[in-house]
């Protein structure tokens, strides 16, 4: 059984930890503890700092912070913000609740620290993590567990971890309302509390005000999908002291979540969503959130109003924090559109970033890559919250996944000379349906013709490639004359006449060669759950710092789906609306091909498939038309490096090492990369 899930559709068995999982992410050496420091201890700050560190930092010579303090003395405690919204529309401005771990130490010498955040929806319906934690509570509402190993690694390196409900879910006030003002107010607000800002409160309703004095005022915030989307959501509002995100998987416009440019990505609203987090109080009382959420997200595609407050890519220039992207290229639930027009958006206003990209589906870096995630997220923070010149702002901008386990390093991203697409245009072959791509342009009046089979999808499509079939036109290059890197997001314009009212549209760039890639298609999206732990951070009874290993799930295949775009062919007009089509009428329309960084090796081809319905992916159209399209008409602007080698008419012996990618600073495709210390 499948389950089509508003942030994904996968197996049943793997709904928690796919569909819902959140982010994971710290250090220590495998079998590792932190050990607690005497209470008071003190290091001396390092050298070349930048400035002194924030008050209350502490850090041995290597320019780090360190596991001085205890974990098992921290202080835990809850706190109820209030939001200054009244969602639930009960006469009392809504109040979220806020979890936070924090060392004992620096309180009690009246120090402050830094404060890590992860704000979720799912701490009490779903889990976090490739273990789906759930927060725990002792018989006096203390908490206990923490999902995620945040707290057991970075509180005793002198961090607050903070976890927020989002309004609506377990002990909050509120609604969800599925990346709106509600969902982005109950993280920023905490971000205010802990700035001086706002209130807060020792119970839900009534108790005691309770202050932030422990805390320095820098926050940074880390999540994986919804709650990556939530900390770009509170970036976006330019919140002081917000000083860096982590988003992991996350969607960056909640329309392209559910819609491509008017084709449906699944088959309800975000409606589904919010009454599948939401805390059974909240569903008795948001009613009325739940009706605006079905009225504002017409399953005609639309643009409406309710999207544009969820669209946080057009307030990029507000945001102040850096950021740190992390995503699947094969993600095929939060797709790779979201961190390539966010990436964009950012890079336009000139905001500290980085970014890495896996070849695994919806899955966390520390499930991919742990022992180099762990130590860079480390170097990450104690940089933007500690102060510490460490130079990770300086280092290679992107790491690259270009097989299983064996990364590559780029200066700056995406790859230099990819500014400008180069353009490929489709061509007849010598079979129906089976045709040329190269730089050529096709001749007035050459068509190929396909009819939209809702059944098949682009793995069908592309596993048959080089035959005639009757739901798709194929076009493929000749073997590379050398390797060719796609960098970036590029578009497809197609010109085609549809026999019917309505129809969708979809392409996709297909690398024809063989491979052993991550299976992500599969349950783990590329990962394998194994039995054996590692621990990374200090424990206490209740919060284990102990995680499951994992391992590359692999699969040799003949061709791999590098990027796609989809699009109802009724909105060529305008994006944000669709049309009725004119049978017999052509119609001009461009697609945006999700972002990703792909090598295509030499002797390898890389073909561009048209089709209708991508089935699993969109929805179907209400009629099953068949287009034909005007290849005299239709394009690929793409975002390439080595083209001029690689397309050559004249195929040759390929010399991979004498011709290196623009842009790939290191290529360690043939070895594993070690972990960073």
């Amino acid at each position: 059984m499948t389950i089509r899930t508003r942030l994904g559709r996968i197996p049943w068995q793997a709904f928690v930890v796919a569909a819902t999982a959140a982010l994971l992410a710290v250090l220590l050496p495998p079998g590792g503890t932190a050990q607690a420091a005497p209470e008071g201890a003190r290091v001396a700050a390092p050298e070349g700092t930048r400035g002194a560190a924030p008050e209350g930092a502490r850090a041995a010579a290597s320019g780090e912070s360190r596991p001085v303090y205890s974990y098992d003395r921290a202080i835990r405690e809850s706190v109820w913000v209030d939001t200054k919204l009244d969602g639930d529309s009960d006469g009392r401005t809504d109040r979220v609740a806020v979890d936070i771990v924090r060392p004992r130490e620096p309180a009690q010498q009246g120090r402050r620290v830094p404060v890590i955040m992860d704000a979720s929806p799912y701490y009490s319906c779903c889990g976090r993590g490739n273990e789906s934690q759930k927060k725990t509570y002792d018989a006096d509402g203390r908490p206990v567990q923490f999902p995620l190993f945040y707290d057991n690694y970075f509180v005793p390196r002198g961090y607050a971890t903070v976890l927020v409900d989002l309004a609506g879910t377990n002990r909050s006030d509120g609604c969800v309302d599925v990346g709106g003002r509600s969902d982005v107010q109950s993280a920023k607000a905490v971000v205010d509390w802990l700035a001086g800002r706002a209130r807060a409160y020792d119970a839900p309703t009534g108790g005691e005000r309770v202050t932030a004095g422990w805390s320095d005022g820098r926050t940074g915030m880390i999540g994986k999908s919804y709650d990556g989307t939530v900390a770009n959501g509170v970036a976006a509002t330019g919140v002081p002291n917000l000083k860096t995100i982590v988003p992991i998987g996350s969607i960056s416009s909640w329309y392209d979540y559910y819609f491509s440019q008017g084709a449906p990505l699944y088959d309800s609203g975000p409606e589904w969503l919010s009454d599948h987090v939401e805390s059974p109080a909240a569903q008795g009382r948001c009613a009325a959130v739940q009706k605006n959420l079905v009225d504002g997200a017409p399953r005609s595609g639309d643009w409406t109003d309710l999207w544009s407050e969820r669209d946080y890519v057009k307030d990029a220039r507000k945001v102040k924090a850096s950021v740190f992207v992390v995503h699947g290229m094969q993600d095929l639930n939060v797709r790779t559109k979201h961190f390539g027009q966010w990436w964009d958006a950012l890079a336009k206003h000139g905001v500290e970033r980085k970014i890495w990209l896996s070849q695994t589906g919806h899955v966390d870096p520390f499930d991919f890559r742990r022992e180099t995630w762990v130590p860079t997220l480390h170097r990450w923070f104690d940089h933007y919250l500690m102060g510490y010149d460490n130079g990770i702002d300086r280092a290679p901008m992107a790491d690259v996944e270009r097989a299983p386990g064996k990364w590559s390093t780029d200066r700056v991203w995406p790859a230099p000379g990819t500014a400008v697409r180069t353009t490929l245009r489709p061509g007849k072959g010598d079979r129906p349906g089976v045709g040329v791509l190269g730089t050529r342009p096709a001749p007035s009046g050459a068509t190929e013709t396909f009819t939209d089979d809702p059944e098949l999808s682009e793995t069908d499509w592309a596993a048959h490639a080089d035959e005639p079939t009757a739901a798709k036109a194929a076009f493929r290059t000749a073997p590379l004359a050398a390797p060719l890197r796609l960098s970036g997001a590029g578009r497809v314009t197609v010109t085609a006449t549809p026999s019917t009212a309505t129809a969708h549209l979809s392409a996709v760039l297909v690398d024809l060669g063989p491979a052993t890639i991550r299976n992500y298609a599969g349950t783990g999206e590329g990962i394998t759950t194994l039995d054996r732990r590692t621990c990374w951070g200090a424990s206490r009874d209740g919060d284990s710092a102990c995680y499951k290993e994992t391992a590359p799930d692999t699969e040799k295949v003949a061709q791999t789906v590098v990027s796609r775009g989809w699009a109802d062919l009724g909105t060529y007009a305008d994006p944000h609306k669709g049309r009725p089509l004119t049978p017999g009428k052509p119609y001009t329309i461009t697609l945006d091909l999700a972002a990703t960084d792909h090598v295509v090796p030499a002797g390898h081809r890389l073909a561009l498939i048209i089709g209708g319905t991508d089935a699993g992916l969109i929805d179907p159209p209400a009629t099953k038309p068949t287009l034909t399209l005007d290849l005299s008409r239709t394009k690929a602007e793409l975002p390439l490096t080595g083209a001029a080698h690689a397309l050559s008419d004249t195929p040759r012996t390929p010399r991979i090492e004498a011709q290196p990618l623009a842009g790939i600073d290191t290529l360690r495709s043939l070895r594993p990369v070690p972990a960073a210390r």
